[in-house]
């Protein structure tokens, strides 16, 4: 099959698009991150976030049905990129929202690579939502609640 020119190019907006796309929908996430103080903010995320779109695009490309080494690539890697946030101080362990958020920024952007516009915008709006809950509070009134 012979690509032309104007093929290719449509081909290149696309791509281009995407991401666009993940930059701007990455960066909500870790807009609301460092609003909220924490390390992970939104560059961190709209890079975590166009990383997976692009890797998952150049998969389907270069690699035709094959994809799914490259997708458990990200994953693995995102993991330990996620292990490196956690941390254990005195009694507690701090990180893990945000190893999640960086967890589901890379899925999101696996799902925008493969074409799926609309379901990544509407998590990434929901994972902004739930991450605006302040559970701080819930914990301590548990913890007062144990203590009584």
């Amino acid at each position: 099959m012979k690509i032309t020119k104007n093929a290719m190019n449509q081909n290149t907006i696309t791509m281009l698009g995407q991401i666009a796309l993940a930059l701007i929908l990455g960066g909500l996430i870790g807009w609301q991150r460092e609003i909220r103080g924490k390390s992970a903010g939104p560059r961190t995320h709209a890079l975590v976030t166009a990383g997976s779109t692009l890797f998952t695009i150049l998969s389907m490309v270069a690699f035709g049905p094959n994809t799914s080494q490259v997708a458990a690539g990200v994953v693995t890697g995102i993991g330990f990129l996620g292990a490196g946030t956690i941390l254990h101080k005195e009694d507690r362990v701090v990180g893990l929202t945000t190893a999640a958020g960086l967890w589901i920024a890379a899925a999101i952007g696996m799902a925008i690579g493969l074409k799926f516009y609309l379901f990544s915008t509407i998590t990434a709006i929901l994972v902004v939502f739930l991450l605006m809950f302040d559970d701080r509070r819930l914990r301590a009134d548990a913890n007062r609640a144990k203590r009584e």
